[in-house]
């Protein structure tokens, strides 16, 4: 599925949309290049949860960890992680059955994600800095569409 953001908004909304389809057990893998979009869709979901007041970007910590009373959230940016064992060492792949999973950056650590999970790859327009192409793909036996 592709879609075309064309604001900060309008990626805030995508990731609100998103959000109504998580569940426990779902991993959300976000690639693309630094300030394509990842983090503003990340904030999408987690306003969604009405968790907008308790959004960091958790680039030092590697996961951020978001209660709600239907759905544990946990929030990876693994962009600083030297290699896959210390994903590993954090037990990273822990999380992945206890709640909903949006790794950043998590082409990093490809090997270590789960068989099935949702990729969304963003890429800047190249004529307009305020244009997001955005592709959705489930990896393995993922039925996920919004």
């Amino acid at each position: 599925m592709n879609i075309i953001s064309n604001s900060e908004n309008e990626t805030i909304e995508l990731g609100k949309k998103i959000a109504t389809k998580l569940k426990k057990g779902m991993v959300v893998v976000l690639s693309g290049d630094l300030g394509s979009g990842k983090t503003k869709l990340t904030e999408g979901i987690l306003t969604y949860f009405g968790l907008e007041n308790e959004i960091s970007s958790p680039t030092f910590t590697i996961v951020n960890e978001y209660y709600t009373e239907n759905l544990n959230i946990y929030h990876f940016d693994v962009y600083r992680l030297t290699d896959i064992d210390e994903f590993y060492a954090i037990g990273g792949e822990e999380y992945f059955e206890k709640g909903a999973c949006i790794i950043e950056w998590g082409e990093l650590i490809e090997e270590a994600l789960p068989q099935n999970y949702v990729k969304i790859n963003f890429w800047r327009d190249n004529e307009n800095e305020s244009i997001r192409n955005i592709n959705i793909e489930n990896i393995g036996n993922v039925d996920f569409n919004i």
